[in-house]
């Protein structure tokens, strides 16, 4: 049996550990431990199984223990203080925790019945993020579950396709790989991909266990690993959960690291994709941080000017703009021209939908139009996360708080780690819970924001409005005070182009409460 974990294939046949193409050495009772603690992986293996297993009942001292499970360790890359792999339950024993496929000895009929081998010339790189789901492990004791590992696996693919900034290789591609020991480094220049996702599928009783790492494929690198458990009780919803889970994790991952490879590109090798991601890397809630990356949107754009994220990008520069309190009246026609290309260009782009119908509702008021781009978007890919988070803002002008809630509570499901969201969303939260009455939500929900991003002036607004309203005037003056710290022109009339309520009578309601707290008209 081979058992293949991250970039390891476990031959228990052969009595061989590989790292790649690599041969690992390694001590025959460490590579016992591993065999016992990979074969028992399903349950915490105490200190008297591993002695009775290894040593066969003979008396070694802990020392000697601790010797060959670091041993072990250290073969697989694995470290005390990391425990990625071998978890140490303190006071319980062991357990093995890394997502792990079975296959059988490798078919060396393979390569002509098509399978790729390492003959097949290396394929050039797209000009964008590019990822292979590989085939998910069946880890169930049912061999006959495959297809609801495969099931997940198309999902995923599916759902990553719709990210137009992504190449995805299709399936039929991918599931060439299915059953087989892969180096992810081969696989990705067999199918010219910079990122390959691997993970596993365990189904017992009424339960499903989906465990998922997506690796660098050009170094081998992990980054990012995580598991995802729930029960089954309607199968397809839960693939559907499941997907979005992955997806929303992952998705923000692979441009974080794109922005990071076109930091690193020569400036006379830049295309208009990287003066959009450099544009990503430079946006930022401040004057000059602000520009820099609206003047690399609008280069984006000259060099390709069908490129709609950047056109949604460089308007939500603009949104920033007039929020950090810029002189505003004389952009303003050019702000519109870029969110109404963004949503021309971009009608199944759900990137450039979103940014440029949140541009269109705080900008030119357009709230109907607004909300059906940012419908569309969703429609095409209810995976995006931010695109769930504009939405709640987009409901919170339309004076709908428990749409907006539940739009808000999405987008934190689908991306609950990263920091730029945490703080819009929680934000949005806050003003949704306001406008409901609910004020000691709402607190706490600006609070989260603030803590997140202290210079959020929204959420400060909110805070301060909050407090006036659940009789706590103190902690108000203290919030206005911070406000005006962060816009010393703030007063209760500028505060209207910050917070384009639909209503009047939340905009009154927002204002006065501020007006109690101590701001100026």
């Amino acid at each position: 049996m081979r058992y293949l974990f991250e970039e390891y294939v476990f031959d228990t046949d052969r009595r061989e550990l590989h790292r790649g193409a690599d041969l690992v050495s390694v001590a025959p009772q460490v590579f016992d431990i591993l065999d016992y603690l990979i074969r028992n992986r399903e349950r915490v293996v105490t200190k008297d199984d591993l002695m009775n297993a290894i040593w066969k009942g003979r008396i070694v001292s802990e020392a000697a223990l601790t010797t060959r499970l670091n041993a072990a360790r250290t073969a697989i890359g694995d470290r005390g203080e990391a425990q990625r792999l071998i978890k140490t339950l303190p006071r319980k024993g062991f357990r093995f925790v890394g997502a792990v496929r079975e296959a059988q000895k490798p078919d060396p009929s393979a390569a002509v019945h098509g399978q790729p081998d390492a003959r097949i010339a290396a394929l050039p790189l797209p000009d964008k993020p590019s990822i292979a789901v590989l085939p998910f492990a069946n880890l169930s004791s049912d061999p006959e579950q495959d297809y609801f590992a495969d099931g997940v696996v198309e999902d995923i693919t599916m759902a990553l396709s719709l990210f137009r900034w992504l190449f995805v290789v299709a399936r039929n591609s991918s599931f060439t790989y299915k059953g087989r020991p892969v180096d992810v480094k081969q696989v990705g220049r067999e199918l010219g991909v910079r990122y390959a996702l691997e993970g596993s599928v365990r189904r017992a009783g009424n339960r499903v266990r989906i465990a998922a790492q997506l690796i660098d494929a050009e170094t081998g690198a992990h980054l990012w690993a995580d598991r995802f458990e729930g029960p089954i009780e309607d199968m397809f919803d839960l693939q559907d959960h499941l997907t979005s889970s992955v997806v929303g994790a992952i998705a923000p991952k692979l441009q974080h690291e794109e922005i990071k490879r076109a930091r690193r590109k020569p400036t006379e090798n830049l295309d208009a994709y990287d003066y959009y991601l450099r544009g990503l890397a430079k946006a930022r809630w401040s004057k000059h941080a602000n520009n820099e990356a609206l003047h690399l949107f609008c280069k984006a754009i000259e060099l390709d000017p069908r490129l709609a994220c950047a056109y949604g990008m460089a308007a939500w520069c603009h949104v920033r703009r007039k929020a950090l309190g810029e002189t505003y009246d004389q952009q303003s026609a050019e702000a519109i021209r870029l969110a109404r290309k963004a949503v021309e260009l971009g009608a199944d782009d759900p990137f450039a939908l979103s940014m440029g119908a949140y541009a269109l509702a705080f900008l030119a008021r357009e709230f109907d139009d607004a909300a059906d781009f940012v419908d569309r978007a969703l429609a095409v890919n209810p995976n995006l996360a931010r695109a769930w988070m504009l939405s709640a803002w987009l409901r919170i002008w339309r004076g709908e708080p428990d749409l907006a809630l539940e739009h808000a509570a999405h987008a934190m499901r689908l991306s609950p780690l990263d920091p730029s969201m945490s703080y819009t969303t929680h934000g949005a939260m806050a003003y949704a819970h306001f406008l409901a009455g609910r004020y000691d939500a709402a607190l706490s929900c600006a609070e989260k924001a603030i803590r997140d991003n202290p210079a959020f002036l929204l959420s400060i607004c909110i805070h301060a409005a909050s407090n006036v309203r659940a009789g706590r005037m103190e902690p108000a003056r203290r919030a206005i005070a911070q406000a005006l710290e962060n816009n010393p022109d703030l007063n209760a009339s500028s505060l209207r182009d910050l917070t384009p309520f639909r209503r009047p009578e939340d905009f009154a309601m927002f204002a006065q409460a501020l007006r109690d707290a101590g701001l100026r008209d």
